[in-house]
């Protein structure tokens, strides 16, 4: 035994688990966070409040969960994943009975002193269910179709009940990532083929269902797509979001126009500036060196992570670690995508930066359980 691993050895196990810690992404995480708060304060004209000094208190708290998240023994989650799935199922359906309402939508459980909204924490209980199943599962099953149906229930239901809300950008989230956890534990690409060709015919249908008896979407996710495919249709209306968010991208510039010295956040001609919109002040204020910093950032985080799934030799730690990534991929690529028009408005917040307390506390969450798989992996 050398000496650095007595050394090792002979410190206390609690001590030992924070050693192990993956530190450079919780850097990292720390480092995106600050983007948030610094466009937090400026979107408030200078100011902590209201929503730069909470965003700091939640972040605060979400490390706390993230290094006890990370202190449990990974094989536990394994063993809660079941269990979490579920009660994020029976969430998503208390939303539905009792849920708070806001912005016309029926997201939220209102505790009181927090507005939960389990569709976020459902994002993290999906990929946790779904790489508990491909770890129990022998690999030669994993593509019969019996043991595919399985999982494509699991991704179908809390899918149905969040597009119920209606929350279509978190419904094809889940999609996304479930479909995507599916081929990463070695599901026949035949599948995927076969669920594309359908998806292009359930958009032919949903435009067919326009104005029909039996519409499939609702009228504003309808009024988003045509604003999308060319919002000067209506500027003042539908399309007034996206043009503002195109003005600012465009006025930033390579190194923008100043710390807090953005018109249209400060003018008010940016709506949802502190949460969905949050990257065109970002871009405004710091053109594109702030916009690609922060980009690079985003891209690191997803590295370790990928990094530290391939040389985990646990398979349930190792899907777990790519589901969540993959999660973390889709929530900054979608949002940056949509505010840059490259993809419908669909209500997407881009992670650790917008404000919004449910978000940021299940991410962190999530990124704890990463830690947990990084730190209890064989060695």
């Amino acid at each position: 035994m050398s000496y650095l691993e007595h050394s090792v050895k002979s410190v206390p196990v609690g001590l030992r688990k924070i050693l192990f810690f993956h530190w450079p992404l919780a850097l990292l995480l720390a480092s995106v966070a600050g983007f948030g708060f610094l466009m937090l304060y400026s979107v408030a004209g200078g100011k902590f409040d209201p929503w730069a000094a909470t965003q700091m208190k939640r972040f605060g708290l979400g490390v706390v969960l993230m290094l006890a998240v990370g202190m449990v023994p990974i094989w536990l989650w394994r063993n809660l994943a079941g269990l979490a799935y579920g009660l994020s199922l029976m969430l998503l359906v208390a939303v539905e009975l009792f849920g708070a309402v806001g912005m016309g939508a029926q997201r939220w459980i209102d505790l009181g002193f927090f507005r939960l909204q389990p569709s976020e924490l459902t994002k993290i209980t999906l990929v946790m269910f779904l790489a508990a199943y491909y770890d129990w599962l022998p690999a030669k099953k994993t593509s019969r179709p019996l043991w595919v149906l399985l999982p494509v229930l699991i991704i179908l239901v809390p899918t149905g009940l969040v597009l119920g809300q209606p929350d279509l950008g978190t419904a094809i989230l889940l999609l996304t990532a479930g479909g995507g956890l599916m081929f990463l534990a070695g599901v026949h690409w035949a599948y995927f083929a076969a669920v594309l060709a359908g998806a292009i015919g359930l958009v032919t249908t949903v435009f067919q269902s326009r104005g029909t008896p039996w519409q499939l979407i609702k009228d504003y996710q309808f009024r988003r797509i045509d604003t999308f495919l060319d919002p000067s249709t209506d500027p003042l209306g539908a399309g007034y979001h996206i043009t503002q968010s195109k003005i600012a991208l465009g006025s930033g510039g390579w190194t923008g126009r100043g710390f807090m010295q953005g018109t249209q956040s400060r003018l008010n001609f940016l709506p949802e500036k502190h949460t969905d919109f949050i990257f065109t002040t970002l871009a405004e204020e710091f053109g594109f060196v702030g916009g690609i910093s922060l980009l690079t950032l985003y891209a690191l985080i997803i590295v370790f992570c990928v990094v530290s799934a391939i040389l985990n030799k646990d398979r349930f730690a190792s899907l777990l670690t790519l589901g969540i990534a993959l999660n973390f991929f889709l929530f900054f690529a979608v949002n940056m995508s949509m505010v840059m028009g490259l993809a419908p408005v669909v209500g997407v917040p881009l992670p650790l930066v917008s404000y919004g307390g449910s978000a940021m506390l299940v991410l962190l969450l999530a990124f704890g359980l990463v830690q947990s798989a990084h730190v209890h992996r064989p060695r």
